[in-house]
């Protein structure tokens, strides 16, 4: 965290790579103009559903006359601190611009992906990459294929709530990196969710015990620890203690959809 502006927003430097863990959404096109959203997703109702807003922003954007009918089948925990709910609006945008035959240019689908939130821009430049400013300003980033343990602790972490915390630190010195380096920097947000959620606090702690580069994902509540080999991963998720769930996942150099922009 490197700051505060005076809207409000944080000012952040932050690695953000993607993995295969992945939500699953079915998108069918409609000649009606109406976007709805096909079932339900425990915990998101309609009107704060991202995926949703994405495509209803998408649609005032382009001036387009079409519509969508959106299913999610959640696979990302949510309160995870993995992004799900910014990789699904992303995954709209990118899918509707072929659906809706738009043509419209990576940078343009970031412009609209910034207005729904200071992750979503990533998940359309779809690459690893670091984030400075409210995490709109993103440089592409190289690091070598990665496995990572997850360990999930059971408690939904607020990212407001983090974020609004009196203790946060909002001035750490800019890193200045331009290359990836494994175990450089920190991350500010751990403190403050572990401080409040003690299963965060005591995942982590497991974590490092297998780890010494074992951190926090986002805002929590998910932590993880980087393994260069796929077997060490796997030794280490099954090492969690019992109660604690955990998984395996493979970072990603591209978003699958990164061509449909």
């Amino acid at each position: 965290m490197t700051g505060r502006r005076g809207d409000g927003y944080h000012t952040l430097e932050s690695l953000f790579a993607l993995v295969d863990l992945a939500d699953t959404l079915t998108l069918e096109t409609r000649d009606d103009g109406a976007v709805v959203r096909a079932g339900d997703v425990p915990g998101v109702p309609a009107d704060e559903d991202l995926a949703l807003r994405a495509a209803r922003r998408l649609q005032e954007a382009s001036g387009g006359r079409h519509g969508v009918s959106i299913a999610i089948d959640k696979r990302i925990p949510m309160g995870a601190g993995l992004g799900g709910g910014s990789s699904d609006a992303a995954t709209v945008l990118l899918a509707l611009n072929r659906l809706w035959d738009l043509g419209l240019s990576r940078e343009a689908l970031i412009d609209v992906a910034a207005e729904l939130g200071a992750d979503v821009p990533f998940f359309v430049f779809g690459q690893t990459a670091l984030a400075r400013g409210i995490g709109e300003r993103l440089g592409p980033m190289t690091m070598p294929t990665t496995w990572l343990a997850l360990a999930f602790p059971d408690v939904h972490v607020a990212t407001a709530s983090i974020f609004a915390a009196p203790d946060l630190t909002r001035s750490t010195p800019s890193a200045k990196i331009d290359v990836f380096s494994e175990g450089y920097g920190r991350n500010d947000l751990a403190g403050v969710a572990c401080a409040r959620h003690p299963a965060v606090a005591e995942a982590l702690a497991v974590l490092t015990k297998l780890s010494p580069h074992a951190r926090m994902t986002g805002s929590g509540a998910c932590v993880f620890a980087p393994f260069a080999r796929e077997d060490d991963a796997a030794q280490a998720v099954f090492a969690l203690p019992a109660g604690l769930r955990g998984r395996v996942v493979r970072t990603l150099a591209r978003h699958p959809l990164a061509a449909f922009a």
